[in-house]
């Protein structure tokens, strides 16, 4: 395997570094930080709660006799066995531990040869590829994958498979660093289209953007696990490592 430093200068088809926003990306890494520490940011998160079977959610009842700082929201998933409707609340809270203690996103630096060109290749609007999930003890959930994204690395041609977020692919990967450098059960990276309806796409993939998800700042979240698929044999030297707080990592927060 080649040494980390080779492998960045042979990433396929890099984008000019003249087209690189530097400055979009500083303007991204201060939204990245807003992000995490808002009310119902991923460090506010300090409670998911699942109800019986039947049982509605109701975020205002839940919401009565709780400290000023707590939000109470309500969300929805498919029970991984029978697909059918589970209901549930979150609880977040302003002034959260995490939120107290973070201090940064420790981050690489900027690399214009992690920007890089793929290829989108649009499939079936039913196709469901299985995901596992950091909080289900092994087991997978079908998720709407809308197409491939097809390049290659350091001679390695992948087809990674990315799902829908509002028009944005999600592409969930792992690499060499996680557990290293970066967080140990891998990152997130958009990968905006351009929803031409083309049969292939043409993609930028910009690894500077990679992203630690959400159970990286909070274990109440339920994170999909990278595929075999999306597994990198390069070790991805760009984006977010982890999260770092003053006097050092809290329990239950960062891995």
């Amino acid at each position: 395997m080649p040494s980390s430093s080779d492998a960045s200068a042979r990433i396929a088809d890099p984008v000019d570094p003249a087209d690189a926003a530097r400055d979009s990306w500083d303007a991204w890494r201060a939204a990245r930080a807003a992000s995490v520490t808002a009310p119902t940011g991923n460090l506010a998160l300090v409670e998911t709660r699942w109800l019986p079977k039947g049982t509605p959610a109701e975020p205002e009842a839940e919401r009565h006799g709780l400290p000023p700082t707590v939000r109470v929201t309500s969300l929805e998933r498919a029970d991984i066995l029978t697909g059918e409707p589970e209901f549930g609340l979150r609880f977040w809270d302003s002034e959260s531990p995490a939120i107290q203690h973070f201090s940064h996103i420790e981050t690489y630096a900027f690399d214009p040869r992690w920007v890089t060109r793929a290829t989108f290749t649009p499939v079936a609007d039913d196709r469901r590829i299985p995901f596992e999930h950091i909080r289900d003890n092994g087991g997978s959930r079908g998720m709407i994958v809308p197409g491939d994204i097809s390049l290659s690395l350091d001679g390695v041609d992948y087809t990674l498979a990315a799902f829908d977020d509002d028009g944005t692919l999600l592409l969930v990967f792992g690499d060499p660093t996680n557990g290293v450098s970066t967080y140990g059960s891998g990152r997130f990276l958009y990968v905006p289209r351009d929803q031409s309806g083309q049969e292939r796409e043409t993609v930028v993939l910009d690894f500077n953007r990679a992203f630690v998800p959400p159970c990286g700042f909070s274990a109440e979240y339920n994170c999909p696990l990278p595929p075999p698929q999306n597994r990198l044999h390069l070790p991805v030297e760009a984006g977010e490592k982890r999260p770092v707080f003053s006097g050092g990592p809290l329990s239950g927060v960062t891995k």
